[in-house]
């Protein structure tokens, strides 16, 4: 029989090694290596692996546990002491807000037996910011530490956590357990939904060209769907950067309906605005506002019947210190009735027209009538309702998507969503899952502290300066500063003098 031996292979730099037993089944070859990892020794045959840590192994004995020994002629480095000075405050809020709102159960149950290290990365996150590799030196000077002792937030323990959870069947469970803890007094959900781009040179299946106000960039697609009245965000999806908009809307009504979220309202970006989605959305008795993409054969009808007599004072209206002029016109879509808001911007078409008419007064063979057609459209909106709405309630409806776009910026720079730095599909779903965790929480505290003069953002960075000394039977928290004893009346907690 053929002896066994040691393959040692370099990957990046790195040495790793695999028993081979060479022998033949039927004739043919059948050597299945056996892993045994990183090369932390190769004379003393040490070596190193998820599973089983540190060991030793060699063809004579096989695997004992490496014995630690000093190198002749160097000193002892003494260990390194632990941080006995935490910043506190914003750990400690964090927690309590979490636990108030019966949060902080709901997290440690989507990986429980990585539950530390789960709230001490979307920690990380929301109160420090920065790549995952800088989240260890961050816990050891944090209260979080404390709290999650049991966290693993070497780069590499990361990266094997991000995997985990981006599971699927990880994903699902919670969403049936979030969706229905933030659907108890709601039946029915009116909601936000709109898309953006994540640009990344991930090479995986979910990335693709796309081009946006003509410029093209590898992306993939972050879709989110809000609800309209908590602003909460229920649900994420994600599709290679050149799905269009247009043509995820049914799905994304269908995987809300398979978590039991039913929708009876919906406001909509013009990206999804097409016969078949309106078609879709009365079937389901789903009401909707949208705007009409302006080569729509419906916008062009009522451009051409209404854009010339829109500048009357009886359609005049303010939204937002901008004078608007809007009618009404009742019209049918897929054989419903339906209400059309035809909407002229006035500050907005004199631009448009002072642009238009610079260059276009030099063409000598355009009339008078060719220029009007041409300028009929300029500054002129459409919106389009399944509802009658009063004129002066339309823009600040439709307007209230815009809170879509917030929570989008809050993704990319507030819970570090951006730059992607991920490798393949389930790490990248997991950092999607984490980020997401992080709006939902950020969200949570920017509502609690509404009224007040801070946001979380500032909460948190007023609250870190609020530190803990660590004893070895006790923790003795400093006294707190006028702001942060103001953050915690507002929302009902109290810092602790000992714990």
């Amino acid at each position: 029989m053929a002896k066994s031996f040691i393959h040692y292979q370099t990957i990046k730099g790195k040495q790793y090694a695999s028993i081979y037993t060479p022998k033949r089944t039927n004739g043919k070859k059948d050597n299945q290596p056996k892993y045994l990892g990183k090369v932390i020794n190769k004379e003393q045959g040490i070596y190193q692996n998820t599973k089983q840590g540190t060991f030793k192994y060699t063809l004579k004995d096989g695997y004992t546990t490496p014995q630690q020994q000093q190198p002749q002629n160097q000193t002892t480095t003494p260990p390194t002491k632990e941080n006995l000075n935490l910043s506190f405050g914003d750990t400690y809020t964090l927690h309590q807000i979490l636990q108030k709102n019966d949060y902080w159960n709901l997290l440690q149950n989507i990986l429980p037996n990585h539950a530390d290290t789960l709230c001490s990365l979307l920690f990380y996150h929301l109160l420090r910011k920065g790549p995952n590799c800088y989240a260890h030196d961050w816990w050891t000077s944090s209260y979080t530490r404390i709290l999650c002792p049991n966290a693993k937030l070497q780069s590499q323990r990361i990266s094997e956590f991000l995997t985990l959870l981006g599971n699927e069947h990880i994903q699902r469970n919670f969403f049936k357990k979030y969706l229905a803890k933030i659907s108890t007094d709601q039946k029915k959900h009116g909601i936000l939904l709109d898309s953006t781009g994540m640009q990344n040179d991930i090479e995986f299946p979910l990335t693709a060209p796309n081009t946006h106000h003509g410029t093209t960039k590898n992306e993939t697609r972050l879709i989110l769907v809000i609800d309209r009245l908590t602003n909460l965000p229920l649900l994420y999806r994600y599709n290679a950067g050149n799905i269009v908009d247009v043509s995820t809307l049914k799905t994304t009504l269908l995987e809300l309906g398979a978590y039991g979220v039913w929708i009876d309202f919906s406001i909509i970006d013009a990206g999804y605005c097409s016969q078949k989605n309106l078609q879709a959305l009365y079937d389901q008795n789903i009401g909707f506002i949208t705007r009409l993409k302006t080569n729509l054969k419906l916008y062009k009808e009522l451009i051409a019947a209404y854009g010339a007599g829109l500048e009357s004072l009886g359609n005049a209206v303010f939204y937002r210190d901008r004078l608007l002029y809007i009618k009404c016109v009742p019209t049918v879509v897929c054989g419903h009735e339906a209400y059309a808001y035809v909407a002229l911007d006035h500050q907005r078409r004199s631009e448009e027209v002072y642009e238009f008419m610079r260059d276009a007064l030099e063409e000598d063979d355009l009339s008078v009538q060719e220029l009007d057609q041409r300028t009929l459209g300029l500054g002129v909106f459409v919106l389009l309702s399944s509802v009658r709405v009063d004129v002066s309630e339309i823009l600040p409806l439709y307007y209230t998507r815009q809170m879509v776009e917030q929570v989008f910026d809050l993704y990319k720079n507030n819970v570090d969503l951006l730059p992607l730095r991920t490798h393949g599909e389930d790490t990248f779903r997991g950092h999607l899952m984490l980020s997401f965790l992080g709006v939902i929480v950020y969200m949570l505290v920017n509502g609690l502290l509404g009224g007040s003069r801070f946001c979380a953002e500032g909460a948190f960075r007023s609250l870190v300066n609020l530190r803990c000394s660590v004893f070895d039977d006790c923790i003795l928290v400093k006294e707190a500063t006028k702001k942060n004893n103001e953050i915690a009346e507002h929302l009902k907690i109290e810092f602790p003098l000992k714990l």
